[in-house]
């Protein structure tokens, strides 16, 4: 009887996890970023958790700045690089039929820039083959914010 006065009180401090009405025994882990060095501009490369194809899910696509490779990205996690001031031109990894898209940005020092890995079907791009491609879209400041702490932050790359 003594197991049945505790178990009740026990699935109503899970039941208030559940529901947002309780906070969490311990707090969550905070990631420490770097500070970002003088005169450089940092730019943020997020890939969010989003289930289309298990072949889409598991690729780990590459991702360039002016075709020099910079990491993988795999879903759900966020790095971010830092670059000296400049132009740059930013593409991922073809997967199945090459999406050929590019996106260009002028990066000046002290600013930061967030870019997001997304795999899209080939048609919304324009091509009559079937599949899928990634492409690397920019992502507002403000979005990006909201996203960072849902993802597996790997630091600098």
């Amino acid at each position: 009887m003594k197991n049945l006065a505790i178990a009740p009180a026990g699935l109503v401090a899970f039941l208030l996890l559940l529901t947002g009405c309780a906070a969490p025994p311990f707090p969550a882990p905070q990631v420490q970023t770097a500070a970002m060095a003088p005169g450089m501009a940092r730019v943020w490369f997020l890939r969010q958790a989003n289930p289309t194809a298990p072949e889409v899910d598991a690729a780990k696509p590459m991702v360039y700045a002016n075709r020099a490779p910079i990491a993988e990205s795999a879903q759900g996690t966020a790095f971010f690089h830092d670059f000296p001031p400049g132009t740059y031109r930013f593409t991922v990894q073809a997967f199945g039929t090459p999406s050929g898209r590019v996106n260009t940005f002028q990066l000046v020092a002290g600013s930061q820039t967030y870019l997001q890995v997304q795999a899209q079907p080939n048609w919304e791009q324009g091509s009559t083959s079937g599949g899928w491609s990634f492409t690397v879209m920019p992502l507002a400041p403000e979005i990006a914010q909201q996203y960072l702490p849902t993802m597996a932050d790997l630091g600098q790359r």
